[in-house]
């Protein structure tokens, strides 16, 4: 339950807290060794990413994948990123970031589109899930936007006023999202995006996490 008109953060997770960009690349390769194509590197990646997931792929290959062609590449990266993820961890300073925000009364969350049951026992695993008010990962197809999981995570969460909860995460969709159901956005640059490809959304962008609370409180207050 959150503090009824207190701020509030729906932290995203992959890139944002979790720091997975090397878990995200080698699945990303692995997928596209799958359909004969050459490697991208982390750079270009975050030159390039964007969802939904398939435009990020038509970038890349100049065409739109098959069907089929997308059901491997997905099933494939999801199974290598599997096996990546036990090298990565939290984004330095998570666990002191999210114990200050909720000590000084104020109530956070995550929403993720990585799968929620896998999300789950992980945001467990890390020790860090009692500072959230709720945790909520992706249910049904991978590859769309976050826009429709925002309306139905802020929905449940009560007492948290859209108006004074800020979204952050490291990709233009947290943007498109927070805007969706009335909230602001802060994108860190520390992700998925580059941070030529994330200032051009029109939201406030930072190189921290601290940067990021501190620019959600000022955005919250």
């Amino acid at each position: 339950m959150g503090m009824h008109g207190a701020a509030h953060i729906v932290w995203d997770w992959n890139g944002t807290l979790f720091h997975d960009n090397t878990a995200i690349i080698g699945a990303t390769n692995a997928a596209f060794a799958e359909l004969g194509l050459e490697p991208i590197t982390l750079e270009r990646y975050r030159e390039l990413y964007c969802v939904p997931v398939p435009k990020f792929y038509e970038r890349l290959i100049g065409r739109l994948p098959t069907d089929e062609e997308w059901e491997v590449m997905d099933l494939t990266f999801h199974r290598y990123y599997t096996e990546h993820r036990v090298g990565c961890g939290l984004t330095d300073g998570v666990p002191g970031l999210l114990a200050e925000w909720a000590s000084a009364g104020r109530s956070q969350s995550i929403l993720s589109m990585y799968g929620h049951d896998e999300l789950v026992p992980l945001v467990r695993g890390f020790g860090i899930e009692p500072h959230f008010v709720r945790v909520d990962g992706r249910t049904g197809p991978s590859g769309g936007s976050k826009a429709e999981h925002m309306v139905r995570h802020v929905g449940a969460l009560t007492g948290v006023e859209p108006a004074r909860t800020v979204v952050i995460g490291d990709a233009a969709d947290d943007a498109v999202a927070a805007l969706h159901v009335g909230a602001r956005a802060v994108l860190y640059t520390g992700g998925s995006h580059s941070r030529a490809s994330l200032e051009g959304v029109g939201v406030p962008v930072v190189d921290s996490l601290e940067e990021a609370v501190a620019e959600a409180e000022r955005l919250a207050a």
